[in-house]
């Protein structure tokens, strides 16, 4: 758990801070460049890979060796950060809105990326892509995004929706060497667009890139939709539009809607082999990135 809360002046901070803590300790990366070419086999040392054992030599030999490839090229990282009006959801100043939740959590993953000595782009959208930075490795670059983090951390628009669908399927068409894709967002969109975005994900994954999705939501309001039996008036952040009633009249039906919405994006993302990463506003960024990142490090 961070010591102090995250500010737009020490987002790099908080964001070193999170990733020393995940490698101490660790002896490889969490994520790799990607291997397109096969070079030669060594034999299988204990704790390899399995997915990497040639069986078929195995078969002849009954010995255990493991295919060895020719790296294209080191990782190449970009970042789709939601700043949509619903990202500034809960404005509240003593808790961090989920918008600055994806903030420190895009910086956590660039330092990552430095540390790596990896190349990273930074794309933010609302409606539209509004900034979109090249895919590179300097240490200009890096302290320019985490510039442009710093920028929106505090960012107060109103009635900007999201068009996640559109931005997803520009960047699927703008990247042309296969890539790592991290989407943070809380995927509000209209309910009659939910086919289309997942379109646009399965588009990222027919360009053979690694699609990874954190999906921010604040689980005591908008998942268990707890609210003092009075009446409220809510007020939709990207269209404006209001509604007074009382939460007890309509929570059974919220609840069921909201389950099916998420399992909905839980079942597309395993159909499409995308990572999912349902982050709660209630716990501390450093430890859900910690918990996702030494599990994909166990994984490979």
């Amino acid at each position: 758990m961070f010591a102090i809360k995250p500010t737009a002046d020490n987002l790099e901070l908080i964001a070193r801070q999170a990733v020393e803590g995940f490698i101490i300790g660790l002896h490889k990366s969490p994520f790799h460049g990607f291997s397109v070419e096969f070079a030669e086999h060594r034999q299988y040392n204990p704790g390899d890979a399995l997915r990497h054992i040639d069986w078929r030599v195995f078969g002849r030999s009954d010995k255990l060796f493991v295919k060895k490839y020719e790296e294209e090229t080191n990782l190449r990282c970009c970042i789709l950060l939601d700043t949509s009006s619903s990202m500034q959801f809960p404005k509240e100043k003593e808790s961090l809105s989920k918008l600055q939740y994806g903030c420190v959590a895009a910086a956590s993953l660039l330092q990552l990326m430095k540390r790596q000595l990896d190349a990273s782009s930074l794309a933010l959208f609302d409606e539209t892509i509004y900034f979109n930075s090249d895919c590179r490795s300097a240490p200009t670059h890096y302290r320019a995004l985490m510039m442009e983090l710093s920028r929106v951390f505090d960012i107060d628009t109103q009635n900007k929706s999201s068009n996640i669908t559109e931005a997803i399927h520009q960047i699927a068409e703008q990247i042309h060497r296969r890539s790592l894709v991290i989407v943070i967002s809380d995927m509000v969109d209209d309910e009659h667009q939910m086919d289309a975005l997942f379109d646009s994900l399965q588009h990222l994954k027919y360009n053979k890139h690694e699609v990874i999705l954190f999906h921010i939501l604040d689980k005591k309001q908008e998942v268990q939709f707890e609210f003092e039996n009075r009446p409220y008036e809510f007020v939709d952040m990207e269209s404006g539009e209001r509604m007074k009633l009382q939460p007890a009249q309509m929570k059974e039906q919220y609840l069921r809607e909201m389950d099916l919405f998420r399992k909905k994006i839980e079942n597309q993302c395993y159909q499409y082999n995308i990572s999912r990463v349902e982050c709660d506003l209630t716990e501390p960024v450093d430890k859900i990135l910690h918990s996702f990142l030494l599990k994909r490090n166990k994984m490979q």
